[in-house]
């Protein structure tokens, strides 16, 4: 059975459960980060030397990076959907994950790490409201992109939408001033209505 290691509420590890979880892929999570510590033990580091979350070991093979993890896992076990067969669909989901991570995320993650992270009396607000207006920015992009798609990559759920499951998850639940968007608002309602995403994305934010 597919070994992941990772807490529950990590972004990075929720990416990977969502996958599993919609397709009916059997896996054994591992406590691992933060307060459950592991990451910082000589056997974890073997598997992963930035000790990380998350790190996925399947039938011997050991891998890290969410985002990698994510495209193998689609791979092995749904070409077709989750893969797009079609290799410009595919590299469209390609795009919009790696977008996520160097866009999105380093844009809104002042506002959750200060809000969430980071008691009141040492907040730095104008981190959180420079970033939260970095963040109106790119979402009006994607907004604009997803304009006539039911999904970032285009009719059907794919590895894309995937990778954005838990930042925007982060993005609706953290309590700043978001812009209203039409497209992405109607692409958010679809994918937090499906029961993986609210097993393994919609969890306390922490």
């Amino acid at each position: 059975m597919l070994k992941v290691w990772g807490r529950a509420n990590s972004s990075n590890l929720k990416k990977v459960t969502w996958l599993c979880e919609e397709i009916g892929l059997p896996y054994n999570r591992v406590d691992a980060g933060m307060a459950f510590g592991v990451v910082n033990t000589p056997e974890y580091r073997k598997l992963n030397p930035n000790g990380l979350v998350p790190t996925i070991e399947d039938e011997g093979f050991v891998l890290w990076e969410s985002n990698a993890i994510v495209r193998y896992l689609a791979a092995k076990h749904a070409a077709g959907t989750l893969w797009p067969t079609d290799l410009k669909v595919r590299a469209d989901a390609d795009r919009w994950m790696d977008w996520c991570t160097s866009t999105l995320w380093p844009t809104f993650r002042p506002v959750f790490w200060n809000l969430i992270r980071t008691p009141e009396d040492k907040r730095n607000m104008k981190e959180v409201e420079e970033g939260a207006k970095k963040t109106a920015e790119v979402l009006a992009r994607l907004d604009g992109y997803l304009a006539g798609r039911k999904f970032v990559a285009g009719d059907q759920l794919t590895m894309g939408d995937i990778a954005f499951g838990p930042v925007v998850y982060l993005v609706q639940n953290v309590p700043f001033d978001r812009p209203k968007l039409a497209n992405y608002d109607a692409w958010y309602a679809r994918i937090s209505e499906r029961p993986a995403f609210r097993k393994a994305v919609a969890l306390p934010v922490a």
